[in-house]
């Protein structure tokens, strides 16, 4: 009764670590099965045992009781490698639970505690590392979009399809556009500021010069310009979006002055602004665009 419980709670934990059962079908299985079974006993190809427990264990961990079975014969006998029980056992239990008949007999015959196999371990780190950065790219993904749900009116959508149109042109993510459009024009086409900043964007002349921007109060331009800038600010200070974001406000020069975000409040406050809705630290940039500010290297290790 207690080898049953053990071998039970053994096959729960080997299952849950064979993420990638659901995903192969059973033709694939067979397929590494029988290479396996030809590296084995040297049909065809010269005998490898490893390579013959490498393709058993891919086709073990997708869920071929087979497989799995063959994994513990070849440790419980030694056969072209040495002999090791406890990998015996955890194979032998593996396939008692994906349905071989004979495997759970040869569990118990073994007497002994199960150990994981090596390409288990590896497997499962594998897995680990693939949820990871799924998790990641979920949070990234989350972060990036937050700003979808605070485009309402119809010139908001109007805007945001224009944002939507330029933004991969120039490899900036529609949430930081939409952002500093919001927090500089609140999305009035024909906005002017006291310093004569223009537009959705709020380009000054000076930077309306140096994107080519003609006609600051069209929405088109304005936003290709202002994204122009973002891709030339994203180069220099390297996806740094917190140093992005203050250049923008205070310009580039004040920034490499401060060696960072300069102590403005104005500034400060733009920042924390814009990051409340497009929070993503670092945008992916097009190191080809300008060299790095010489600021970078006292900011970032």
């Amino acid at each position: 009764m207690i080898r049953r419980h053990l071998l039970r709670l053994l096959l729960a934990l080997a299952l849950a670590a064979a993420g990638q059962a659901h995903a192969v079908d059973a033709a694939q299985r067979q397929a590494w099965r029988d290479q396996a079974q030809a590296f084995e006993h040297g049909e065809g190809v010269k005998r490898d045992t490893e390579a013959a427990i490498g393709l058993y264990c891919q086709a073990a961990l997708a869920g071929d009781a087979t497989s799995a079975y063959n994994l513990g014969w070849i440790y419980a006998n030694g056969r072209g490698v040495a002999r090791n029980d406890g990998y015996a056992a955890h194979w032998f239990a593996r396939a008692a639970l994906l349905g071989d008949t004979k495997a759970e007999a040869m569990f118990n015959r073994l007497a002994t505690q199960a150990d994981k196999p090596e390409c288990v371990q590896l497997a499962e780190r594998s897995d680990l590392q693939k949820a990871n950065e799924a998790r990641q790219a979920a949070e990234v993904t989350e972060l990036a979009t937050r700003y979808q749900t605070l485009v309402d009116t119809p010139e908001e959508q109007r805007i945001m399809k224009i944002v939507h149109k330029l933004a991969p042109q120039f490899g900036i993510q529609p949430g930081l556009a939409f952002a500093v459009i919001r927090a500089e024009s609140n999305f009035n086409v024909n906005a002017l500021s006291d310093k004569n900043a223009q537009g959705l964007m709020q380009l000054i002349p000076e930077t309306a010069a140096r994107f080519r921007v003609r006609k600051p109060f069209d929405a088109e331009q304005n936003i290709r310009g202002g994204l122009s800038y973002l891709q030339w600010l994203l180069a220099y200070f390297r996806g740094d979006v917190p140093l992005v974001l203050a250049a923008y406000n205070a310009g580039e020069g004040t920034v490499d002055r401060y060696r960072g975000v300069p102590p403005y409040p104005e500034t400060q406050g733009y920042i924390k602004r814009i990051q409340q809705v497009f929070a993503l630290q670092h945008h992916p940039f097009d190191a080809r665009i300008t060299s790095p500010s010489p600021a970078l290297p006292l900011r970032l290790p």
